[in-house]
């Protein structure tokens, strides 16, 4: 049904402005504090062994309470969910840049993980709910799957840029004029759409399951990065994790007014885009990570040079999502962005496997960042629209924080898992080459990029894999508030009452 003059809310342009930067406030706190870790260690005195606590401190909260934050959005209003992760996010950013010492610090950022898990989901279902033509939705989805895509890279420049001229403070203090100017533009344009919550009571059982549950399986595989697979902390979490994830599974199928509609899962669409999305992202994750060592510790770049050599990526994600996904994605099916997106970027990797001591930046780097950033936009734009199209209203927080939550456990697998990869590759190759290595300097670095390179192979399958997901399993049509546009699969029925008709 087409809306009408009357029902389209002329600021919603305005609102995408305050929706977009506190999108981009959130994706680039992943990276920015990474860049930033080696001065605040020294500057707070933290050991070797805590210091993994500054990123798992965010990476617990944040994951763990995702859905949850999801669901207060449906219940509380998008808009006042929105605010207050908004101001909660600069109150505990403030506190980290202030920090005295490392427990400061590390209490900031699981603060700022508990405020981004309200921030990130109202974010994208206010997008969902405000933009409901096909063609308006291409282009703010556009610009939002950018923006999702290169804040990551954005954050490796701007934490090069602080940390090497002002000082690492700046990368917590950066945030607060983001979420100041946000939230009062937030407060004066965005218009929620009426009828669009959810007024269940909240799914206590499933609050404390899916939290436990997450934050189990996320702080396994950061165990798994430092202790190993088979330790028994390790195994034990992951035990847990699919005990309780299982059981929050159980409980979501029997109350009345679940945390995780199982609709909002089980249809083939979105679970297609959100295996996808996770798949995508552990490559993704794994290359800022081993990319930002090589270009730093073998290559000899600076903080700020190393952050202003992914800037052809962020370029190829701009121009994927804005000028290819936003053009195409109301005339052909998602899947036929998304697969090949991918395959474009896993081509990108493949390039970057053949990096050496010697790697010309020019000749085979940037043309291997273009690829991805052009692969990647192009496929997360459409995905990151579809997993909301066509939901229901008052599930539009819950589906848009599982969107966060693919991504955000995909993060922390693609951290531990090539990490390992990578270290056990670098240790192989050492010990095989240990007789006839000219220096022990330079076998250590040669065993370092030797252990680059496996786990970028690995990552490449990764991103085959995604492809080969999203044209399995993504079976919607044009995203042009048609039928088609629904796709099929189970929950498909129900899932088609259109967000415009609300």
């Amino acid at each position: 049904m087409p809306e009408t003059a009357q029902n389209v809310d002329p600021r919603r342009w305005k609102a995408l402005i305050f929706i977009a930067l506190a999108q981009l406030m959130v994706v680039l706190d992943a990276t920015i504090v990474n860049i930033a870790l080696p001065s605040a260690q020294k500057a707070l005195d933290i050991s070797d062994g805590n210091k993994q606590w500054v990123i798992t401190a965010y990476a617990l909260a944040f994951g763990g309470l995702l859905l949850f934050g999801g669901r207060l959005a449906d219940l509380w209003g998008r808009k006042q969910t929105f605010v207050v992760g908004l101001v909660g996010f600069a109150a505990a950013s403030a506190l980290g840049g202030a920090a005295l010492n490392s427990p400061m610090l590390m209490g900031a950022r699981a603060l700022q993980g508990i405020f981004g898990a309200l921030l990130a989901p109202s974010a994208l279902s206010l997008l969902a709910v405000t933009f409901t033509d096909a063609k308006e939705r291409a282009k703010a989805f556009g610009i939002f799957g950018a923006i999702a895509g290169g804040g990551g890279a954005v954050g490796l420049i701007l934490g090069g840029v602080l940390t090497e001229y002002m000082n690492w403070r700046w990368t917590f203090f950066v945030n607060i004029p983001f979420a100041v100017v946000a939230a009062v533009g937030a407060i004066a344009v965005i218009r929620e759409p009426a009828g669009s919550r959810n007024p269940a009571k909240l799914d206590i059982p499933g609050v404390l399951l899916a939290t436990l549950g997450l934050v189990s399986l996320v702080y396994g595989f950061t165990r798994a990065e430092s202790d190993g697979w088979t330790a028994g902390l390790t195994v034990g979490l992951f035990v847990a994790a699919v005990v309780l994830l299982a059981a929050f599974a159980a409980v979501e199928s029997r109350v009345k007014a679940p945390l995780l509609p199982l609709r909002v899962v089980t249809n083939r669409n979105r679970g297609g885009v959100y295996l996808a999305l996770g798949l995508a992202v552990i490559g993704m994750f794994g290359l800022f990570l081993f990319l930002t060592y090589y270009m730093q510790m073998v290559k000899g770049y600076s903080p700020v040079k190393t952050g202003l050599a992914f800037l052809p990526m962020i370029i190829g994600m701009i121009t994927g999502s804005t000028q290819i996904g936003t053009r195409l994605m109301t005339r052909i099916p998602a899947r036929m962005l998304m697969g090949p997106g991918f395959l474009v970027a896993a081509v990108g990797m493949l390039l970057l496997t053949q990096i050496d001591l010697d790697t010309s930046y020019p000749l085979l780097i940037l043309p291997a960042f273009l690829l991805l950033g052009l692969g990647m936009g192009t496929a997360f734009m459409p995905a990151m629209s579809l997993a909301t199209y066509g939901v229901q209203p008052r599930d539009a927080g819950v589906a848009s924080a599982m969107v966060n939550t693919s991504q955000q456990v995909g993060g922390a697998i693609g951290t531990a898992l090539l990490n390992t990869i990578a270290t056990s590759a670098g240790q192989e190759y050492g010990k095989a080459h240990a007789a006839t290595a000219k220096s022990p300097e330079l076998l250590l670095v040669e065993s370092q990029v030797h252990g680059y390179t496996a786990a970028i192979w690995w990552a490449v399958g990764i991103l085959v894999v995604a492809a080969a997901l999203a044209m399995a399993f993504v079976n919607a049509g044009r995203q042009d508030g048609g039928p088609a546009a629904t796709g099929s699969g189970e929950g498909a029925a129900e899932d088609a009452i259109p967000v415009m008709a609300h």
